[in-house]
């Protein structure tokens, strides 16, 4: 039994995601995440690419440009109003406004500015339009059971 990361292998990481024009970490996790490599749904392609053939105790730097990761910024999902517009359970940055559109779906915005009486809300993932670095610390790697393989991580 290999320690190098293959498919249907079962990897533990950590991970932080760090904003690549400011250095900033928007995301960092300390608690082990468990996953099955191939096809999964927790981590971006790119990453597990990247992860192929490592071994536990690697650490892994992976840049990912907005495209392959969340997506370019859509101007035509932000919106601005005259705050007096707008109900004042929503009238703080952060809040999460459900829009739906004429055919029943459901989009969920996020108050992101609140400026000279308007108020403005993006239907955007907050980390669209943005380069990233994953930076992954391999942890184990171990056989995958059946389970796993079938849920695709942990089935704890």
């Amino acid at each position: 039994m290999s320690n190098t990361i293959t498919t249907n292998k079962f990897v533990e990481l950590t991970y932080r995601i760090i904003d690549q024009t400011n250095g900033e970490v928007i995301e960092q996790v300390e608690e082990p995440l468990g996953y099955v490599q191939g096809d999964n749904t927790l981590l971006f392609n790119q990453v597990t690419k990247e992860l192929e053939g490592k071994s536990v105790g690697d650490e892994v730097e992976i840049l990912l440009k907005a495209e392959d990761a969340f997506g370019a910024k859509l101007e035509e999902l932000i919106f601005t109003d005259e705050i007096n517009n707008v109900p004042v359970e929503y009238r703080f940055i952060g809040a999460a406004v459900t829009m739906q559109n004429d055919k029943g779906g459901t989009k969920d915005f996020i108050v992101s500015s609140i400026e000279d009486g308007k108020l403005t809300i993006d239907g955007n993932h907050p980390l669209a339009g943005k380069d990233i670095i994953f930076y992954v610390e391999v942890l184990s790697v171990r056989d995958a059971t059946a389970d796993e393989i079938i849920e695709g991580g942990s089935i704890d």
